[in-house]
């Protein structure tokens, strides 16, 4: 009786408040409907996994969702906004403890490579299920909004190694390449001498297995390497989708370790995830939480402001900042897609519990990106002691005529 009074209150409670599209299934076939047409049907399977609705934070409605407590069906878009109304309304502030504990979190070589092998060497086979052929996870880039995700990829990676002025003969750095798309078409279309590192097994094989299918083993090499033990001058550096890992308080060591290494007159590009909270802040409603235990371990998203002045500290110039925020809400939005529409075969190559993790990871950062939770900036930038000589007069040189 006492739970059946708790059920009546709470679904009351959030029926004055909201209007969900949402129907709960319990255990003992009764049915709680928000709505005349639920997109989404939470089935909680016993009374000890009332407790994530009594509390549904994003962290608590995934944790329970990837671990099996409740199972929530619907579209991902559709199961993400009910979960950020349902946390929204029951907000009781940000955890500035997770915070400080996952700051707290060492970033040495053993921690950060765990890391990466934790995210990236899921399988190679999973990755390819859901992104586009050349395998570029990474915010691709619309330029007139209508392109497919392929065209979309292909022209972010061109975008960025025009804006370095990428040019024959010259020794690209990438820090953290992936399959090796960037370095691949870095050599086939500019003519460039790359080397390319990563720290997840997985793909570097996958890269380099790439590199001889192309016959560009004389100019591309595919390392298994931490960017702290690459040493050389190198003409354009390139860094995309790797910051993140790096830590907040070791980004002023990381930049200056670029500039390191790059030859005078040299420019580099960074592009990664930020934060919109000034402070440097995990999402809010326990979407940081999630994403720190499930996804990215140690993953840690600095502000537009900490990253600029972290390049200064670096002995970095800031050249261009872009913001690409809108181009990867649609880059997650369409990744979700193709989880969604494959989702028999990509359960094949995993298991449940991650399949569930990306379903809602994926989803959960096209609404983050969407509402200016995060964002995404590509900064290109060269040594601040460099001559004024070699700053461009405009920035025409970085689109085709």
């Amino acid at each position: 009786m006492f739970e059946q009074m708790m059920l009546s209150a709470w679904s009351a409670g959030l029926r004055d408040k909201l209007s969900l599209p949402l129907r709960v299934e319990l255990w003992d076939g009764r049915q709680i409907e928000f709505s005349p047409d639920p997109r989404v049907t939470i089935r909680v399977p016993d009374r000890s996994a009332l407790r994530y609705l009594r509390s549904p934070s994003l962290y608590n409605l995934g944790r329970a969702y990837v671990e099996g407590a409740i199972d929530i069906k619907g579209r991902a878009a559709d199961i993400i906004n009910v979960g950020n109304t349902l946390a929204a309304s029951l907000d009781k502030g940000r955890s500035r403890l997770g915070e400080l504990l996952r700051r707290a979190a060492p970033h040495t070589r053993q921690t950060d490579a765990e890391a990466i092998r934790y995210h990236y060497d899921v399988s190679n086979d999973f990755y390819a299920a859901w992104l586009d052929p050349g395998m570029v996870y990474s915010c691709a880039y619309f330029e007139n909004g209508s392109e497919d995700l392929a065209t979309a990829q292909q022209k972010k990676i061109d975008h960025i190694l025009r804006k370095i002025d990428l040019r024959p003969g010259q020794l690209l750095l990438d820090i953290g390449c992936g399959w090796g798309a960037l370095v691949l078409r870095a050599a086939q279309a500019f003519g460039a001498r790359c080397i390319g590192v990563t720290l997840s097994e997985n793909q570097a094989g996958l890269a380099r297995e790439r590199v001889e299918r192309a016959g560009l083993q004389g100019q591309v090499e595919i390392r298994l390497q931490d960017y702290r033990d690459v040493d050389g001058e190198y003409d354009r550096i390139t860094s995309v989708g790797m910051f993140e890992h790096v830590g907040v308080q070791q980004l002023p060591g990381y930049f200056s370790r670029l500039n390191g290494l790059l030859a005078p007159g040299g420019v580099a590009m960074n592009h990664g995830i930020t934060t919109t909270n000034v402070d440097n802040g995990a999402t809010p409603y326990g979407g940081g939480e999630f994403i720190d235990q499930y996804v990215f371990p140690h993953g840690e998203l600095a502000h537009l402001s900490t990253v600029v002045r972290a390049m200064q500290e670096g002995g970095l110039e800031v050249r261009d900042v872009e913001n690409l925020r809108r181009h990867y809400a649609r880059t997650c939005a369409l990744w979700t897609d193709n989880v969604e529409n494959n989702a028999e075969h990509i359960r094949t190559l995993t298991d449940e519990k991650h399949f569930r993790i990306w379903h809602l990871y994926l989803a959960g950062c096209a609404y983050a990106f969407a509402h200016g939770r995060i964002s995404l900036y590509q900064i290109v930038c060269g040594k601040a002691d460099g001559s004024v000589e070699q700053l461009p007069w405009s920035r025409r040189y970085m689109y085709p005529t």
